[in-house]
């Protein structure tokens, strides 16, 4: 240790190596897994479970992620969705006139911040733009806007000026949320994926026998299983059970997705093998992989659908393990030009089909029957990625906000698996799109540099062939002060309802590129180790 609670960063490949033998501890130690609290999911259970441990604390952080613009959340439309869930969940608390002792903040302070909060809403509904490819938004925005407004005609008799001098706020598109609620209505099935946010789907998924909690959790999500709760006429002890688990774990606000222990494992080991640091999980972990591998594949979470990109990731982190398993559950998501995340998917994924392409492409080299069975799809998927990557070189992505994860994802499939003829051109894009984007501090992000962002800059320069470019290995060398290992303060930049943060999988991705730099650079010199470190190369303990 270092004064003010600071530990010098690895400096060694060994030394990282050690730091990840660590971070596979840790993956077994909370079998849940890590991930950063949600400001939409924590509102919706101070709206639907005032009746849980912690209300206060939950009300508390509400309050003190509200950002100086009244707003909660990321630019780009990522406010919507928290910032609706925060203003929602505080007029509610208005309206229940709940005792001091059970709220925490003062009613003044809860009215001023959800009049700060309308108008940041109003603001951000007006401007007409395009909400981001995040989970279930567009039922959420007009569910909640919706309860909004029903909260303020029912404050109109109380004592809420501060509220009442607000602007209304503007309509909103409601049609895909109405015909969800019409067919619930009727005995025709459901898609599975919209149990995580039952939260939202109005009283008539009430009605609906088939949705019921997996491990005590409906749709993994804390949110939909205290709405779930609710909705019952006698207790049921596992989802409460549940929900009592999680709030203590986090002591008081909650992510929207929990447990988590399939994708963080086959992530985290993914992730670190690629890059060369060798792991031992347990075997009792990597069992725990096969089982979760069912004839549709793997699901992120307890009462989530199985899905391609799960399956294909734990397929993968198998095989690299020495376990591999047939990945003939995948082709259940072929349509033909690429693979879908789910049935009924809207949209395409880039990093899914990256996935499958690493899953497909280590059968197709390793196994007896690999290459005649897969050897054409791997191909043919290689060239559906280069056909969607942008002109500049980069991918964006359904699944998280920033293109440095959607290129890193794609360029590392491409050059580890596809053929070359397929990958090199795209693979080659890839890096100059990197190079082109490096910030004045060495790092790389979105907004702003961030530490997640920079490591996956870092994979695409050293870890997919731009090894060859001696501009590439310097960019890398200059984005080692961002690469950190302890706490950051990074934004959470993975979609869910709301915009989280796998921690131990944003770690792992740290940890490897620091081990793919540190391995370079010590190449570079000749096998003398690595060079000195730069200053200010710390981080907390």
């Amino acid at each position: 240790m270092t004064a003010a609670g600071v530990t010098a960063l690895p400096e060694t490949a060994q030394t990282v190596a050690d730091a990840a033998a660590d971070l596979v501890v840790d993956l077994e130690r909370e079998p849940a897994g890590r991930v950063s609290a949600s400001v939409y999911e924590t509102g919706r259970l101070v709206a639907d479970a005032p009746w849980l441990g912690g209300h206060g604390r939950r009300l508390t952080y509400l309050l003190g992620e509200q950002g100086p613009d009244g707003a909660w959340g990321l630019p780009g439309g990522y406010g919507l969705v928290p910032t609706a869930s925060a203003v929602e969940a505080m007029v509610t608390v208005l309206g229940r006139d709940e005792p001091a002792d059970l709220t925490g903040p003062p009613r003044s302070t809860l009215e001023a911040a959800a009049a700060r909060g309308l108008t940041a809403l109003a603001r951000g509904l007006g401007a007409g733009a395009p909400l981001p490819d995040t989970p279930a938004a567009d039922l959420i925005v007009p569910a909640l806007t919706g309860r909004i407004d029903t909260h303020l005609a029912r404050l109109r008799d109380r004592d809420t000026p501060t509220l009442l001098a607000t602007h209304p706020l503007p309509r909103v598109d409601r049609r895909r949320l109405d015909a969800v609620s019409a067919l619930l209505a009727t005995d025709r099935p459901m898609p599975r994926k919209l149990w995580h946010a039952y939260e939202v789907l109005g009283p008539n998924a009430a009605t609906r026998d088939e949705v019921g909690p997996v491990d005590g959790a409906v749709g993994a999500s804390p949110a939909a299983t205290a709405r779930w709760l609710n909705h019952r006429r006698t207790p049921d002890r596992a989802a409460r059970a549940y929900l009592d688990e999680v709030v203590a774990r986090y002591e008081g606000p909650v992510p929207c997705c929990t447990p988590i222990t399939v994708f963080e494992r086959s992530w985290t080991l993914g992730t670190l093998i690629r890059a060369g640091v060798p792991v031992r999980p347990s075997p009792a972990l990597v069992a725990g992989l096969v089982a979760a591998l069912g004839p549709d594949g793997a699901a992120t979470g307890p009462g989530l659908p199985a899905d391609a990109d799960t399956t294909s990731a734990t397929l993968y982190a198998l095989a690299r393990l020495g376990r591999p398993v047939d990945p003939a559950s995948l082709f259940r998501y072929d349509l033909g030009s690429h693979f879908c995340t789910w049935r009924g998917e809207d949209g395409d994924s880039v990093t899914t089909n990256a996935h499958v392409l690493e899953a497909l492409g280590w059968h197709a080299r390793h196994t007896r029957e690999g290459a005649n069975r897969y050897g054409a799809r791997v191909a043919a998927l290689g060239g559906w990625l280069r056909e969607v990557q942008q002109s500049d070189g980069h991918w964006t992505d359904r699944w998280h906000a920033s293109p440095y994860y959607a290129t890193s994802c794609a360029a590392l499939a491409l050059a580890g698996h596809a053929p070359p003829e397929v990958a090199a051109e795209a693979v080659d894009r890839a890096v100059g799109w990197v190079l082109a984007t490096q910030r004045d501090d060495g790092g790389w992000g979105r907004w702003s540099t961030t530490t997640e962002e920079t490591a996956y800059a870092v994979h695409v320069l050293l870890g997919a062939g731009g090894r060859r470019r001696p501009e590439a290995v310097a960019a890398a060398g200059l984005a080692l002060p961002h690469l950190q290992v302890g706490v950051t303060t990074d934004p959470p930049l993975w979609h869910d309802k709301d915009l989280y943060t796998p921690l131990l999988v944003v770690r792992a991705a740290v940890l490897a590129a620091r081990r793919l730099a540190l391995t370079e650079g010590a190449a570079r010199r000749g096998g003398k180790g690595p060079a000195a470190p730069h200053q200010g190369m710390i981080t907390s303990a």
